[in-house]
């Protein structure tokens, strides 16, 4: 009790009862009006993982990707602006979008291009990505939908941000023929100083890399290769995402394993009988996890 109120106590108890029944009302009302409100604790990363708005599935799944430690890695911070390229249905825009909308930063999301004739189901994987995010504005904020692709244009404005993330689609760009582009296309949007972030599949070193990643996997220096051509330097490695179990000779290349999980080759019917236990005792693959920087 503050010692104004206290002094007011003494008073109203040496007061007549009518008097003193008006005053403890009064003393009442100032407690009332001097308790101090609750204030929401600010967004965490860890606080953001553990969502009600993250599927049972994709958190089961934290334990293989560390999304924690591994934004930690690259440097997230509250309040910055981020570009995820090509998110696919959200793994970590459910991350991603409602920290940093919590904390007064920016999300970018350079979705798959969906005019490609090649890609017949990407508008559809965007239209679904795009009403994830709408049906819950207060949780994932206002995410800036872009596109990335062949011909697309910028994915954010040009030297707008702290972090761009290539989570676990090199392969799929070396495919398509978009690596250098999708390069470039990050040099470009970042702020001097700004971070490159790389999840991917991690090859056997001293192989020789198909330039295509037919198996989805690709070799580290070969990644780091390509970043520094595009005038990025390394300024981190780090193994929060290493699996030593993955041999990496998978029938089905990387998809093989969880959560893919092929029994044929990609765009075949599933094989009924096949054997997935080997491959779900590995879990999901090694990954390399890189830090670049855009030089000052």
């Amino acid at each position: 009790m503050s010692q104004g109120l206290w002094w007011s106590r003494r008073g109203l108890l040496a007061g007549a009862g009518a008097l003193g029944v008006a005053g403890c009302g009064r003393k009442a009302d100032k407690v009332a009006q001097a308790k101090p409100t609750a204030k929401a604790e600010p967004m965490t990363l860890k606080a953001a993982t553990q969502g009600d708005w993250r599927s049972p599935a994709d958190k089961a799944r934290d334990v293989w990707r560390h999304p924690v430690e591994s934004l930690e890695f690259w440097g997230l911070k509250p309040g910055q602006t981020v570009v995820e390229f090509w998110p696919g249905a959200g793994w970590y825009t459910d991350i991603l979008a409602p920290y940093l909308a919590a904390t007064g930063g920016k999300l970018y999301a350079a979705s798959l291009q969906t005019d490609l004739p090649d890609e017949p189901t990407a508008g559809e994987i965007v239209e679904a990505y795009r009403h994830k995010l709408t049906a819950k504005p207060k949780v994932y904020g206002d995410v800036a939908i872009t596109a990335f692709g062949p011909a697309s244009g910028p994915v954010a404005p040009a030297g707008s941000a702290d972090l761009v993330l290539f989570l676990r689609n090199l392969h799929n760009w070396m495919a398509a023929g978009l690596t250098e582009k999708a390069f470039r296309d990050a040099f470009t949007v970042l702020k001097p100083g700004g971070v490159l972030g790389i999840e991917e599949h991690r090859g056997e070193p001293g192989r020789v890399q198909d330039v295509l990643a037919a198996d989805g996997y690709v070799q580290q220096a070969y990644v780091v290769e390509m970043a520094k051509e595009a005038g990025f330097v390394l300024a981190g490695e780090s193994e929060i995402n290493a699996n030593p179990k993955d041999t990496k000779d998978h029938p089905f290349g990387v998809w093989t394993l969880p959560p893919t999980r092929l029994s044929a080759p990609r765009g075949e019917p599933a094989e009924p009988g096949f054997d997935h236990a080997k491959y779900d005792a590995i879990g999901e693959s090694d990954r390399m996890t890189l830090k670049f920087v855009k030089p000052r």
